[in-house]
């Protein structure tokens, strides 16, 4: 028992050594610095006639594979932050700790311009990731490249930049693609590349797959450079389609109005008036004068109340001005040319998929007509003649089953009597 206290009193000064010296936790603090590209191999506008390694990006830490390796098909976390030009496949990429090595899976090509290009995004283990990114230029043989070609890219239907559009460049008579980024307000500096004619191809890349699919919207225009610093025409990228247009709906907006929503966005130079359609009312087909056919000027009312058809006021509805249109060069207003010129310099008219229709008669709740265009044309210049039906729709009952006038009427009226009865039984 004497060794009691002996031990407690142990125990007591290892316990004030311990919080005498207190130590961070292992490790040191959190690293929350993304990582540092310190070079890249080989150096830009080398020229390397016989080279058969790696392009090489080497980093001050570990980098992270990601949680999807690379396994040649694309869909790799490291494959989605490399664009290889030009060739047509998927780059071998590989993940070697602080290094990240890129060659072409078909090999390297003599006398070509190549472009490897580390997108922002490559992060540590900690997932720190890097904001900026690196390019790296050289050649197998062919001249060291000078050409840059600089422009916009827009989305035509929604009216704005195209953030981080794919810019293809397509080196003829070889058909080498070239391929690179917008930055987010779809401005692009696309070079060095070599000297020669490109056909230009802007797409609102949905998939991220650094490709133009089928049914991803597009805008394409053939230059020549001029000059070490070329301005290439802005681009209005669109859903390309060689079906004529189809009438999928039609609304009322007001007690003379219907918008008209086309499966795909329309032509926005076609000159439109009143005979582009005619509308004929069911079940007789009795030709129904048509005012006017043209573009929204604003989003239209998709009203299916007949009480707002019947107070809606129809002052609002009025034709496009189509001057600016008839003003375009014929020589770049062609049918189908996906690169005319800009009317009136101050950018394309605004895409849209629907035509607002105006006629001479008012319409009824109940009525139903027969609506037949002619020669409408789709953005893409396919030509039709879309047919459809506009049902105005009938009034609808209020809430909790409310009766119609007449029904209210006929209640007050018993109601009178009854309450006349009433008065002459009391005298």
């Amino acid at each position: 028992m004497p060794d009691v206290p002996r031990a407690a009193g142990s125990v007591a000064l290892l316990l004030a050594i311990a919080c005498a010296n207190i130590q961070p936790p292992p490790g040191g603090p959190p690293d929350t610095k993304p990582p540092v590209l310190e070079s890249v191999f080989p150096d830009s506008f080398s020229v390397l006639p016989e080279f058969r390694g790696n392009v090489e990006f080497r980093f001050n830490k570990v980098v992270s594979e990601g949680s999807s390796p690379s396994q040649g098909l694309g869909t790799g976390d490291l494959e989605k932050l490399i664009i290889l030009s030009p060739t047509d496949h998927t780059p071998a990429v590989g993940w070697h700790r602080r290094r990240i090595t890129v060659h072409p899976a078909e090999g390297w090509k003599p006398n070509r311009v190549y472009r490897v290009e580390l997108l922002p995004g490559i992060s540590d283990v900690r997932q720190n990731k890097a904001k900026t990114g690196a390019v790296v230029t050289f050649t197998t043989g062919a001249p060291v490249p000078h050409d840059t070609l600089r422009g916009r890219v827009f989305d035509w239907k929604a009216g704005n930049p195209a953030s981080l559009a794919l810019i293809e460049a397509v080196l003829e008579p070889d058909s080498l693609p070239y391929r690179a980024l917008a930055d987010s307000i779809g401005r692009f500096a696309f070079g060095p590349l070599p000297h020669g004619e490109y056909l230009v191809v802007a797409v609102l890349d949905a998939n991220h797959n650094f490709r133009r699919d089928p049914r991803e919207a597009f805008d394409s225009v053939r230059i020549r450079p001029e000059s070490a610093i070329t301005s290439v025409p802005d681009l209005y990228a669109f859903v390309h389609d060689t079906l004529p247009p189809r009438l999928v709906d039609a609304m009322p907006i007001d007690s003379v109005s219907a918008t008209l929503t086309f499966a795909q966005s329309l032509d926005p130079l076609q000159r439109l008036d009143s005979s582009s359609v005619s509308v004929r009312k069911l079940p007789d087909s009795t030709a129904v004068p048509v005012v006017s056919l043209a573009p929204p000027t604003t989003t239209p009312l998709r009203v299916t109340d007949t009480t707002a058809l019947r107070r809606a006021d129809t002052t609002g509805i009025r034709r496009v001005d189509t001057t600016a249109a008839r003003r375009l060069d014929s020589a770049t207003a062609k049918r189908g040319d996906t690169t005319a010129a800009h009317v009136g310099g101050a950018g394309r008219p605004p895409l849209s998929d629907r035509l607002v229709l105006k006629v001479g008669e008012p319409w009824h709740p109940g009525d139903r007509f027969v609506i037949q265009l002619h020669g409408i044309r789709t953005v893409s210049g396919t030509p039709g003649d879309p047919r459809g039906v506009l049902a105005i729709p009938e009034p609808k009952a209020a809430a909790g089953g409310a009766r119609t006038a007449d029904s209210l009427r006929a209640d007050s009226l018993h109601l009178r009597q009854k309450s006349d009865s009433l008065h002459r039984k009391r005298r």
